[in-house]
């Protein structure tokens, strides 16, 4: 279809730093082994951002995120978070997975402390930390299992737990990797409704990695549609919605249109991935 006032289409492109950019992938490059992941990737991520990657599996959009959280390196090219290259892990950025990410010998209490204990060397009092995990054990409707085991937890639960954990830590980026695909569609749904009532009121910067299509343009500003391996950006669009989102914004006509057209851009880079197996 073609680009309407539903929604806007843009050219990503990088830029010199600004107050503004939180984070910049210049001309990235990655290869493991013989096989190319990762091809001459640049965009940027603007401060208060909420961006989703949306792609094929296997497309290497979680090797761009690891690359962004510290975890592996490009082979060529940069990427910046606040002007500054980034060579490891660090407490700027919360990680959450799929699989929950947290730590099944620690109590609801000790897993939201946890990154907090980190810090109470450099400043942070005991008064503080423990303002910060009752705020939190408040904010995710933990009250009634503060003294429980992960494995104790639902799968929604577990997810609230490692949100509260990701935030109580106060990073300045958020990066999510399918942290929702576990779920039941229920479930998934408040967590969707959760996050964004988090993300209005914590201001922070966001990515996200989703096969959904729905669940990126119901949380964020600004899409990337990548590529079949190796990664490209094939297109980048802005979402036009409001920040003050609900579950009747998915029955509307720019919704219906905007889902559309990233399923059908999807799909064509599926098809291709699939021609690489």
């Amino acid at each position: 279809m073609n680009a309407s006032a539903s929604f806007q289409l843009c050219e990503p492109a990088a830029s010199a730093h600004s107050p503004d950019v939180k984070v910049q992938f210049r001309d990235v490059y990655k290869t493991y082994g013989r096989i190319e992941v990762v091809h001459g990737v640049s965009f940027d991520i603007n401060e208060g951002d909420f961006i989703s990657l949306v792609g094929p599996s296997g497309c290497g959009k979680t090797t761009m995120m690891n690359m962004l959280a510290g975890f592996t390196e490009p082979d060529r090219g940069e990427v910046l978070l606040e002007g500054n290259r980034v060579t490891g892990p660090g407490p700027d950025r919360g990680v959450m997975f799929q699989d929950y990410g947290v730590f099944p010998w620690l109590t609801v209490e000790q897993n939201i402390r946890f990154g907090l204990d980190l810090r109470v060397k450099r400043g942070m009092s005991k008064e503080e930390k423990r303002e910060t995990v009752e705020k939190y054990i408040a904010l995710m409707r933990l009250g009634d299992f503060r003294d429980a085991w992960p494995k104790n937890l639902s799968g929604g639960m577990r997810q609230r737990l490692a949100l509260a954990r990701a935030y109580a830590a106060n990073p300045h980026f958020l990066l999510m990797d399918e942290p929702f695909g576990a779920l039941d569609a229920q479930t998934r749904s408040a967590m969707h409704d959760l996050l964004l009532g988090i993300m209005q009121s914590e201001r922070k910067t966001a990515l996200l990695i989703t096969h959904s299509v729905e669940e990126a343009i119901y949380l964020s500003n600004r899409i990337l549609v990548i590529s079949a391996r190796p990664s490209r950006v094939v297109e980048e669009i802005r979402v036009p919605f409001s920040d003050q989102r609900d579950r009747e914004l998915l029955d509307t006509h720019e919704f219906i249109e905007m889902r559309r057209h990233l399923r059908d851009l999807v799909m064509q880079q599926y098809a291709q991935q699939q021609e690489l197996r």
